[in-house]
């Protein structure tokens, strides 16, 4: 009966030595929010309003009846996409990026671009 626990024993220790580890999870990217807080003054507007807000594009891209503006700081690049509504284009979309292509919160290039040149 001894040795029918010894042995037991055995086994089972011989089981848990070669049971493997999951390896440790890796953690997934952090992805930003994406909400239209903070874009009152862009999202809705037409190509004058942007011009007023930010300067001069630094790009103006025209496909068919839609137009993308972009405007760029040290801060970051934001393309600001116009589509038709009405008798004019106006902004519906927007997309923000860090210059070397990181991902930045538009909110906040809406801030950096409104204070560029000053």
């Amino acid at each position: 009966m001894r040795f029918s626990i010894l042995a037991g024993a055995v086994l089972l220790a011989g089981c848990a030595s070669t049971a493997t580890t999951a390896p440790p999870a890796t953690p997934a990217a952090v992805a930003l929010p994406y909400t239209s807080s903070g874009l009152e003054r862009v999202i809705g507007q037409d190509a004058a309003a942007l011009v007023k807000l930010f300067g001069q594009p630094d790009a103006d891209v025209r496909e068919g009846d839609a137009r993308k503006l972009q405007f760029q700081s040290r801060i970051c690049v934001l393309d600001a996409y116009l589509y038709p509504r009405g008798n004019e284009q106006r902004v519906t979309y927007i997309d923000a990026r860090e210059p070397d292509g990181s991902a930045i919160d538009r909110a906040s290039c809406v801030s950096a671009l409104t204070r560029r040149g000053k």
